[in-house]
This record gives structure tokens, C-alpha cells and sequence, in this order.
């Protein structure tokens, strides 16, 4: 596999992973471990790596993207010592990761601003509600790989954009139930509309769950302070979204997270060296967990 690995490379250039398997086929694993081992390879990761939750981890703390993501998506494999065609094709290939990031975040704005303006006269004069954007696009990490979504049957343009709405207890019931059902109304047109197939994942909530989830004493309300720590404000009450970003300091949220990202990294680095070091053959369907989520073994399997 080496020998055609290099002969592809030599013929069309640094490679990502995703190229690569799509020429030579094979399982994406055997490729993977082959050119990370080459000596007549190089390989460069590109972008950076952000905590994620997973259940079947013990400690709940992995690193995304996963090793696979990470090949497929993040990685370029060129012939060792022609540093300057894979640094060209590097930079092509971020770039592009963060005008896919740039082009989602923009969608992101553009909908929240449409509701704002829809909603404009129902607004509530008092109380405060902001909109927070996190995932993939907070670290200009965003993708446009067309990936599976189970609730339409179809594919949809790579990650999704992950919102967070947050209000002031005060904010009524009734408008956060309409606010939800609008946000659902764009979510269901930008996962069918051909000219997007976009997915939206989000989530409407009032500061007393904010403050139940600060706890950070479940799986469910670790993942929803992991996401408050990442978010930036798209759009809504600064004032509201500091005061989130305060408690999670001053209830130890953060300092938590910060923990568990460094659990995530030796658990990158364990689970790496044991991927590459273990004969393909003794490494079990339980092990490919190591490589891959259990969302991506539908995409990629």
C-alpha cells in the first residue's frame, strides 16, 4: 500500500485524506496508519483540536475531531522532504475551512437576524435573550463534507450550526414558545431547501436552567456547559451572555472543562499510539471507538 500511496502522491500532489481513500479504497484505518508510519510520507494536521463529551469514554472527554475526521477532512499527506507543495496545498485547504466557517456563521447571522425582525413586534421590552453560536465554526473549524442526517434520509453540507438561546427568567413563556417555533421553521427550510441543506441544531432556555445546568453534575448538563464555554454571541444581550460567561468562572465550570480538555488530549495521544502500534487485525470493533464516534461510523462505514 506504501508504494501506491507514494506513487499517487508523486503523480497528483499532497493529498487529503478523503483523496487518498477515494483513489486507492481500502479501509480509511490501514491508510491512515500507513502514512503516518511512512518515512516517505509526511503528514500535516491541519486547524486545532476542542474538547468534546462522549459517553462511551470513560470520563466523558475526547478531542474533536476525531482521528479519522482529523485524516479525512484535516490532514495532508505529501512525499517527505517537498515541504513547499505541502505547505501550498496546507494553505489552500485552510483557507477554504474557514470560508466554509465564515459562509456558516454568516447563515447563522442572517436567520437570527430575520427572526428578530419577524418577531420585532412581540419583542419583550424587559428581560434579555442572546443568541450563542458554538462547534465547529467558534474555531474556524467548520467543514462542508456531505455528511448523512437521519431525519430527512439525505445528505446535508457538513457541520452543523449549533445554536444556544438564552433568556431572562422574566422573558414570558409564551414568546420563548414562539421563538422556538420559529427557529424550528428555519431549521426545518435550511434541511430540505436543496440550495442549502443545512442543519440546525439548537436549543431555546431560560437562565433558571442555565443556572441548573451549572451543576455540571450529569452527562447532559456537563455537555450543555461545554457549549456554553465555547459559544461566542451572535447576536442578542451582551450584558446577558457576560453574565453566563461569569458564572461559568465563578462556579468552576470552566476551570472543569480545562480539566477534562487535558484528560481528552492524553486519551488523543493513548488511543493514537495504541491505534498505531496494534497490528490491524487485533484491533476490535470496541477499539475502532478510539478512531472514530459513533455518529461518524454511519458517514464514514
Amino acid at each position: 500500500m506504501e508504494d501506491k500511496l507514494l506513487r499517487l502522491i508523486e503523480e497528483k500532489g499532497p493529498l487529503t485524506g478523503s483523496e487518498i481513500l477515494e483513489t486507492l479504497r481500502g479501509t480509511s484505518l490501514a491508510l491512515w496508519k500507513t502514512c503516518c508510519l511512512s518515512a516517505r510520507l509526511q503528514v500535516r494536521v491541519l486547524g486545532s483540536r476542542y474538547l468534546r463529551l462522549d459517553r462511551r469514554v470513560e470520563g466523558f472527554a475526547r478531542l474533536s475531531p476525531s482521528i479519522l475526521r482529523e485524516f479525512m477532512t484535516y490532514t495532508v499527506v505529501g512525499l517527505a522532504g517537498n515541504a513547499e507543495a505541502l505547505d501550498r496545498r496546507a494553505d489552500a485547504i485552510i483557507g477554504h475551512i474557514r470560508e466554509v466557517s465564515r459562509a456558516k456563521l454568516a447563515l447563522a447571522q442572517r436567520i437570527v437576524g430575520d427572526l428578530q425582525n419577524r418577531l420585532a413586534e412581540r419583542w419583550p421590552r424587559e428581560g434579555r435573550v442572546c443568541f450563542i453560536i458554538a462547534g465547529d465554526i467558534v474555531y474556524d473549524m467548520a467543514h462542508d463534507v456531505p455528511r448523512p442526517e437521519q431525519s430527512i434520509g439525505e445528505m446535508v453540507n457538513g457541520s452543523d450550526i449549533d445554536l444556544v438561546v438564552v433568556s431572562d427568567d422574566g422573558i414570558s413563556e409564551g414568546f420563548l414558545k414562539e421563538l422556538d417555533a420559529a427557529i424550528y421553521k428555519e431549521k426545518y427550510y435550511t434541511l430540505i431547501a436543496p440550495s442549502v441543506r443545512e442543519e440546525i441544531d439548537y436549543v431555546v432556555k431560560n437562565m433558571e436552567r442555565v443556572r441548573e445546568q451549572m451543576l455540571f453534575d450529569t452527562f447532559k448538563r456537563m455537555v450543555a456547559c461545554k457549549i456554553l464555554q465555547e459559544g461566542m454571541l451572535l447576536a442578542g444581550s451582551r450584558p446577558l451572555f457576560d453574565e453566563i460567561k461569569g458564572m461559568l468562572t465563578a462556579r468552576g465550570v470552566t476551570a472543569k472543562l480545562k480539566e477534562m480538555e487535558a484528560e481528552a488530549g492524553t486519551f488523543r495521544r493513548n488511543a493514537r499510539e495504541y491505534l498505531l502500534n496494534t497490528d490491524s487485525s487485533r484491533i476490535s470493533r470496541d477499539d475502532l471507538n478510539l478512531f472514530y464516534t459513533t455518529e461518524e461510523s454511519e458517514e464514514f462505514e
